[in-house]
């Protein structure tokens, strides 16, 4: 098996170094459940490198398609007269022997009969059109970059992937130049519900504020550092920014005493919560992970308002108490210590939470949320709250970082609980997000688990969701990078850290796109026809000048050029 599989990898790399493409080193298809995925072992998995630019005039496109492109690179000159065409990916006819039988001709043929009678999703036969005018004169916000989280979920799949080429392989995916180029990690302060139980520190001795049993990291999150090193160390990732959020405290310092349902802070430990947080900061530190930022609890609402459908770990806080305790303990602490700098993120819950909560905020503590850098959101009822409440926030939040800190698919009662192998119907919907919170002025993106086994887990409550990379635990040999991966992709992978949003209008609905100034005055746009014909997009630059794509149904596109 092992001979075979080297022996793919060197074809693969003499195809594309024949083929003049050695930036690319192709997914390796598979058919799944709900579409197509790419399979990574120890011996191989899919990467791109940067594309490079060796003309004025030319152009990189990295495109992906529901039909199974998947980051597959063109190139092409701004100013050609002649279209360019994306050819869409065609699966190869299968010839050998050993694979062909009276049951899978049986079964091909009536997939085809079933398919002409009742075909599904059909491509529009008309090739419609869409010109997009980019203005890199008129700059919106800048981008501190995209990324993922580290649960323990997550480290529990690490830890029991059976070679460590294979866990290289996640990190490089996420977090490599030639992977997603991720530079931000969420990670949870304690435990979270992708954990294997609730914990906390210093849950022993209770009722103590000195958290004398606080002076060392838990034994999972030694683990949980020492992977996140080696993640650095393999994937170069330069800058890696780590947001730590608390899911609930101890649960002596909690009034219910619980780690879930209605309960609140006890007044006489605000103090201790926040020295909790800086001697989690120090810790983290001391071990070699320093802490990028912090956020004021995950979702405060949890331990309110839906303790009767949360069955996981929180925190209950109330915009009012948590202005004191921010104002009072939690700012001064920081500001007043060696971690004066760290940034301080405000909510940490749904959109449709934030005006009112720094309204409250202010209106308990005036200019309380002065202490805060920045305003954490999560996405998961966007769909039905639109962008108004970030406006609206953003009448309370002048000039703060804001981003989305959370966010996966299956959550919903009305959603599959679990991961749909392959779904480019579920990739379509983070396309869609992303697209309207970038053009919302959001400045960075932190996506929920990096990878999950088939069920959506592990979770200690059954919590479970969808995830980018999906974990084979059948073998622990290999893992599936989904759909939802490349669109992620598609976004982070051209758009490095100090990025500015600039103008990009399409002319109608065909295509939604957003476009950025990256740092080394290169364009990066994104480009998304989620319509069911191939478009031809007029590329209009108020510099560059123009460039016209046929590009097919379903599929996403990022250029890059000078």
């Amino acid at each position: 098996m092992f001979r075979c599989r080297s022996l793919l990898v060197l074809v693969t790399f003499l195809i594309a170094i024949i083929g003049g493409q050695t930036e690319s080193f192709p997914c390796k298809l598979k058919d799944a459940e709900h579409g197509m995925v790419c399979v990574c072992t120890a011996d191989y998995c899919d990467y791109l490198e940067n594309p490079t630019l060796e003309e004025d005039s030319e152009f990189a496109l990295i495109s992906s398609t529901e039909q199974g492109l998947r980051f597959e690179l063109s190139k092409g000159n701004f100013g050609a007269t002649d279209k360019y065409t994306i050819k869409d990916y065609e699966a190869p006819i299968s010839v050998s022997s050993k694979e062909v039988n009276n049951g899978t001709i049986i079964s091909r043929l009536v997939d085809e009969a079933l398919a002409a009678v009742f075909p599904k999703s059909p491509k529009a036969s008309t090739t419609r059109t869409v010109t997009i005018k980019l203005d890199r004169s008129k700059k919106f916000q800048r981008i501190e970059g995209f990324g993922g989280s580290f649960t323990g979920a997550v480290s529990y799949l690490l830890e029991n992937f059976k070679e460590q080429e294979l866990q290289d392989h996640l990190y490089k995916s996420f977090h490599a130049a030639d992977g997603l180029g991720f530079n931000l990690m969420r990670v949870a302060i304690g435990g979270c519900d992708f954990d294997l139980e609730a914990w906390a520190y210093n849950e022993l001795p209770e009722n103590e504020t000195k958290l004398s049993n606080m002076d060392k990291l838990d034994d999972r999150d030694v683990f949980r550092v020492n992977q996140i090193k080696r993640l650095k160390e393999v994937s170069g990732v330069e800058n890696l920014r780590v947001k730590g959020a608390a899911w609930s405290a101890p649960r002596w310092m909690k009034t219910n005493n619980r780690w879930t349902g209605l309960g609140f802070l006890k007044r006489e430990y605000y103090q201790t919560w926040a020295d909790y947080h800086l001697k989690w900061v120090e810790l983290m530190e001391s071990n070699g992970l320093p802490i990028w930022a912090i956020s004021t609890g995950n979702e405060p609402m949890n331990g309110i308002f839906f303790m009767y459908f949360v069955r996981f770990m929180s925190l209950g806080w109330t915009p009012q108490s948590q202005a004191i305790w921010l104002n009072d303990h939690l700012g001064p602490t920081f500001r007043n210590s060696k971690y004066k700098d760290i940034v301080i993120f405000g909510n940490d819950d749904q959109r449709y939470t934030s005006p009112f909560w720094f309204k409250m905020m202010n209106h308990t503590r005036p200019n309380s949320v002065d202490y805060l850098d920045g305003v954490a959101l999560h996405w998961y009822w966007d769909e039905i709250f639109g962008s108004s409440f970030v406006d609206k926030t953003n009448d309370y939040m002048v000039d703060k970082i804001q981003i989305i800190s959370e966010s996966c698919i299956g959550d919903k009662p009305w959603q599959q609980a679990k991961p749909l192998i392959g779904s480019w119907y579920r990739a379509e919907k983070y396309a869609r997000s992303y697209l309207s919170h970038l053009k919302d002025g959001m400045h960075a993106w932190i996506d929920w688990n990096y990878i999950l086994n088939e069920h959506g887990g592990p979770n200690y409550v059954n919590n479970t969701v969808d995830a980018p990379v999906v974990a084979n635990t059948t073998t622990y040999t290999e893992f599936y990078k989904q759909p939802m991966f490349y669109i992620i992709g598609h976004f982070s992978k051209l758009v490095p850290e100090g990025s500015v949003r600039i103008e990009a209008i399409p002319s109608n609905v065909n295509l939604d796109a957003v476009a950025f100034l990256r740092p080394d005055d290169k364009i990066a746009a994104v480009l998304f026809n989620s319509g069911r014909a191939d478009l031809d997009i007029n590329i209009v630059d108020s510099v560059r000048g123009n460039v016209r794509l046929n590009v097919p149904a379903k599929s996403i596109h990022t250029i890059l050029y000078n």
